[in-house]
């Protein structure tokens, strides 16, 4: 969303659409206008940090600074991925949004740097468990998706690799989930 425009139209098709969450990096000088569109349509707005070198939402805490003050509906969508590569460990910056995590991008990264690599959930350093742990303890309730980056041109395989790393962590851990 980089215009006053952008802003209307993407709450407008969410409404159209029946969905209940935008994730998206609005400009800075349109977090007022996105925050009056969230109490108008009920529609939440989940802001995406997109790690090293993005100059708008960064970090999780990025991310919390700008909106301090909004409607809760106004929050974070944590990527796992982004927040490990600049430094900041997922779970932390969980439990630091509180009510306003409202989506999570689940991923795993070689390393935590600016050059960390996407790689299937579990073959990678993030600790999934200590995030999950997170996640339970903070009863959260919002969206939790994959973001499968690493293989576009034939992501499934990758994909259910991760899919059943995270299955087997949940199983491991005796959370009846």
């Amino acid at each position: 969303m980089t215009s006053e425009r952008e802003a209307r139209r993407a709450f407008h098709y969410a409404k159209t659409a029946g969905m209940s969450i935008i994730i998206g990096a609005p400009d800075h000088g349109l977090l007022d206008l996105c925050h009056v569109l969230v109490r108008e349509t009920g529609i939440s707005l989940a802001i995406h940090n997109h790690g090293p070198g993005d100059k708008l939402y960064p970090t999780p805490r990025s991310v919390l600074e700008r909106i301090a003050g909004y409607d809760p509906r106004v929050g974070l969508c944590l990527d796992v991925g982004h927040t490990f590569r600049i430094g900041v460990d997922p779970a932390a910056a969980a439990r630091e949004a509180g009510v306003r995590l409202l989506d999570v991008h689940l991923k795993d990264v070689t390393e935590a740097s600016p050059s960390g690599e996407d790689v299937e959930v579990g073959r990678g350093v993030i600790d999934i468990p200590g995030l999950g742990r997170a996640l339970f303890d903070m009863r959260f309730s919002g969206t939790s998706a994959f973001e499968y980056e690493k293989d576009p041109k034939d992501p499934l395989p990758g994909l259910a690799e991760s899919v059943g790393y995270v299955k087997g962590v949940l199983k491991g851990s005796g959370l009846n989930i």
